[in-house]
């Protein structure tokens, strides 16, 4: 009988940041599921080129803000797969402005996307990694979390709660042979920072040694390395990726 694959999911993984770590997990042979919240056309295009390099990957529509839509593509990887042994809790989303007008739905959305989506999903597999003794979860943070920023407190506050989540969980899974790590990307090139005016964009530039915004494949090596079993020893982490961005 043939060794089983292991699994991997990967949220807002349509694109950007997780999208390339995505075809990395894939590249190291791991069974990678792509989940979206909407753009599924966009999502089985990036799952089919995997599939045409010879890896194997899936696409999936799963809303990290819907429990029973995370049940549903949980409840299936057991039944087909053996559960899912790697966790990339990527999936995020922007309402900018200021705090004092804010409204609500914005702050509630933003904080259910990154942390309520964090919190379900992690949720739904941590028990099967127990239950197996080995798993990888790692969570994608912010520099917004670390050093603060104007107009996303919502945001910040969001990929804040995810830095003290990943270190408090990974205290309680570690006796089990399950990491759970946070990545701290700076400056990225994506969708997300298409708000930024070029004025801005210089400010931000000057503050960075490297001199450059990243890109999603700056990101994806590390957490590529953070799920496997070379990473055994790293766990509770929050690891920045800015270019050494001075803030």
């Amino acid at each position: 009988m043939s060794e089983r694959k292991r699994v991997a999911v990967v949220t807002g993984a349509s694109r950007g940041i997780g999208r390339a770590v995505a075809e990395r997990l894939a590249g190291d042979g791991v069974h990678t599921v792509l989940t979206c919240r909407t753009d599924i056309a966009r999502a089985e295009e990036a799952a089919a080129a995997l599939r045409s390099a010879g890896h194997s990957a899936e696409a999936a529509v799963a809303d990290v803000c819907s429990l029973e839509a995370i049940t549903a593509l949980l409840d299936r990887l057991d039944a087909e797969r053996e559960g899912v042994d790697v966790l990339v809790n990527n999936a995020a989303q922007l309402k900018n402005g200021l705090f004092a007008l804010m409204p609500t739905a914005n702050w509630n959305a933003v904080m259910e996307t990154a942390m309520g989506g964090t919190f379900r999903m992690t949720k739904g597999v941590v028990r099967g990694m127990l239950r197996r003794r080995w798993g990888r979860i790692v969570n994608v943070s912010s520099l917004a979390a670390l050093c603060g920023s104007a107009g996303q407190t919502n945001y910040s506050a969001a990929k804040g709660a995810i830095v003290a989540f990943t270190k408090s969980l990974a205290a309680e899974t570690g006796p089990y042979g399950v990491t759970v790590n946070c990545v701290a990307p700076g400056f990225v090139e994506t969708e997300m920072i298409g708000f930024l005016t070029p004025e801005v964009r210089a400010d931000f530039m000057k503050r960075i040694p490297a001199r450059r915004f990243g890109v999603p494949e700056d990101i994806a090596p590390l957490i590529s390395f953070l799920c496997t079993d070379g990473a055994a020893y790293l766990s509770g982490q929050t690891i920045r990726v800015d270019g050494g961005f001075a803030g």
